[in-house]
């Protein structure tokens, strides 16, 4: 703005310059060459402001570019924590969820197949071990007294068989689970 109006001013002074009567055609010609370097002058002053300014200005432009990059990228890795965090916890969520299904799941077929083994005769794991915890409190029974080690295995087998008959299948206790 400063250059436009000192090149005004010279303008200004040329034009009062040429406004004074002035008779001499040499002297005019000087004058009207002085002023035209006067102003050429002017233009190539600022013109070098022009490019002078014109370079801070595209400096700060660059600076302001490198403020603003940093501030996207502050703000970009912040919403990416956010929606990384949101995520992970969706997933927790559907893992709990799915973890509690499958936990369902398993108790329903644990108990469809411990009725199916039921009905079909078959003892449980707990009457199972009932089973051996008697057969070895018999077994100790037989071996303290001498008179019971001497019988024969079919008279043995005999009565085991009809106790086992005359027990009807008991039923397997259904399972109780902590809700999840």
């Amino acid at each position: 703005m400063q250059h436009v109006k000192v090149a005004q001013q010279f303008l200004k002074k040329a034009l009062t310059m040429s406004k004074q009567p002035h008779l001499d055609p040499a002297a005019m010609a000087d004058n009207v060459k002085e002023q035209a370097q006067q102003i050429w002058l002017a233009g190539l002053g600022a013109f070098s402001k022009a490019q002078q300014e014109g370079t801070k200005a595209f400096e700060k432009l660059v600076n302001d570019g490198i403020t603003m990059q940093r501030k996207a990228q502050v703000t970009a890795e912040e919403k990416l924590a956010e929606a990384t965090h949101k995520v992970t916890q969706v997933a927790h969520q559907f893992n709990e969820r799915a973890t509690g299904q499958w936990d369902k799941l398993e108790n329903i077929f644990e108990d469809r197949v411990a009725k199916a083994l039921t009905r079909l005769g078959i003892p449980s794991a707990s009457e199972l071990s009932a089973l051996h915890a008697r057969v070895e409190q018999l077994e100790r029974q037989l071996g303290a007294s001498p008179k019971a080690a001497v019988k024969p295995k079919s008279a043995a087998k005999a009565p085991a068989k009809a106790a086992a008959k005359r027990a009807p299948a008991k039923k397997a206790p259904a399972k109780q689970t902590a809700a999840k």
